[in-house]
């Protein structure tokens, strides 16, 4: 490929700010958009929220007004444009269905930049992280349907599969055990540098999302379980931030920011089927070419260096779209039963030490019960069948006695029958219920 990014020209910075009207644009249609326009709505938003907030961590570090002047005025184009990509999100789409969407960034994301990451201890790392993020989509797919009635196709378009992985109550680890061996700046690809915070910028917004959204429910056994996978998601932005080199300069880490988000618009602009959106990222793609000659020119002027010994002379491809359901079943298959090691590495359930550090936070959060498993107890199965299927998601055909019970919800306690009772007290909905 012959984009060369530091020698393309973008648009000069004091024509970047926009009107109100501009900055805000309509949004999509959650009936018939492609799910994966969805996903890049989502993933963008990350993008641009991690640039924002390097850029204030940044100008608090740093003792250089006219450096703090120029990211004051990189970072408000960057807030503006983070305004106009989330606020595409239609104003009908329920938390539960922007989940599933954030579920299927997590998944299909993960999965496509391990196949695409030249280390392999990276990339094992990603692999690792993907199982936790496929068992939270099965999750949240549980709750969908049980809040709203939702077919989690509806969201998902058939691209991902919706089955159990690694369960969820199993991901809670001593966040200590969660770091991982850095790279080193001196030799890592530009393809890994970028990888790694274009995941890192996603785990991080999904974890912001639950933590913003997950208490908007009045079903408890829902907003635990939007507690317990937000505090899976602290594990994973602890996880992915340590496999960053912390010696890189602050200048250096601005560069690779601007870069990743190039190479973010630059691949949405690329397979964006909805014109409309794909003008968004195109105008944004222009905007960070600017934003990324101006970090090189603050790398030159006070490091002396040059961009390209950081992240070479080429666009990186980190979050190409698409299903990735062979590779997700090939990892499903073969790592399951796999667990963080005690020394930076993994290991095995079978291996495990009895003391490992691990299990002390697994006894104290599951102490009365994990949500997560709760929700797959409730929706149970039905004659050997669980109620969501990778093939076809949801069967209705399946779930008539389920329903029954639910309809009690409107019911005054004294008018539920008693096999309308037995059949809460099967699906240990009483409590849940009452």
């Amino acid at each position: 490929m012959t984009f060369n990014p530091l020698q393309e020209k973008g648009t000069p910075l004091d024509r970047q700010l926009r009107s109100w009207h501009e900055i805000v644009r309509r949004p999509f249609n959650k009936k018939d958009v492609d799910c994966y326009t969805r996903t890049r709505q989502i993933f963008m938003n990350g993008i641009e929220v991690e640039a924002w907030n390097f850029k204030h961590h940044f100008a608090r570090v740093f003792d250089d007004n006219d450096v703090k002047a120029i990211l004051s005025q990189i970072r408000r184009i960057e807030d503006m444009q983070q305004t106009t990509v989330n606020w595409l999100g239609p104003e009908d789409q329920t938390v539960l269905e922007t989940t599933l969407g954030y579920e299927q960034v997590a998944v299909d994301l993960t999965a496509w930049l391990s196949q695409n990451e030249p280390d392999s201890y990276v990339k094992e790392t990603f692999d690792f992280g993907l199982l936790e993020d496929f068992d939270h989509l099965y999750r949240y797919s549980q709750w969908a349907y049980i809040t709203h009635g939702i077919n989690p196709n509806d969201i998902l378009q058939g691209q991902t599969d919706v089955i159990l992985a690694r369960p969820t109550q199993n991901h809670h680890n001593d966040n200590a055990l969660r770091l991982r061996h850095h790279y080193d700046k001196a030799t890592a690809t530009p393809q890994t540098k970028v990888n790694i915070l274009t995941l890192l910028s996603a785990e991080q917004q999904t974890h912001n999302y639950y933590a913003e959204h997950g208490f908007m429910y009045g079903n408890e056994g829902l907003r635990e379980t939007y507690a317990e996978i937000k505090d899976v998601e602290e594990e994973h932005v602890s996880m992915y931030e340590s496999l960053i080199d912390p010696t890189e300069t602050l200048f250096e880490k601005l560069l690779i920011h601007e870069f990743t988000e190039v190479c973010n618009y630059y691949t949405c602009m690329e397979d964006e089927p909805d014109t409309r959106i794909k003008s968004i990222w195109e105008e944004f793609l222009s905007y960070e070419l600017e934003h990324l000659k101006i970090a090189a020119d603050l790398l030159k002027k006070y490091e002396k260096r040059e961009p390209e010994e950081i992240i070479g002379n080429k666009i990186i491809l980190p979050s190409r779209f698409k299903s990735q359901k062979e590779y997700v079943t090939k990892v499903l298959k073969k790592e399951t039963g796999k667990r963080l090691g005690c020394n930076m590495d993994y290991s095995t359930v079978d291996k495990l030490p009895e003391d490992w550090s691990s299990y002390k936070v697994q006894d104290s959060v599951n102490a009365e019960g994990s949500p997560s498993e709760r929700v797959v107890k409730l929706m149970g199965t039905l004659e050997g069948c669980d109620i969501v299927l990778a093939d076809d998601a949801l069967k209705r055909q399946e779930v008539t006695l389920l329903e029954k019970a639910y309809q009690t919800k409107s019911m005054a306690p004294d008018t539920v029958t008693p096999e309308e009772l037995v059949n809460l007290r099967k699906f240990d909905l009483f409590e849940e219920l009452d």
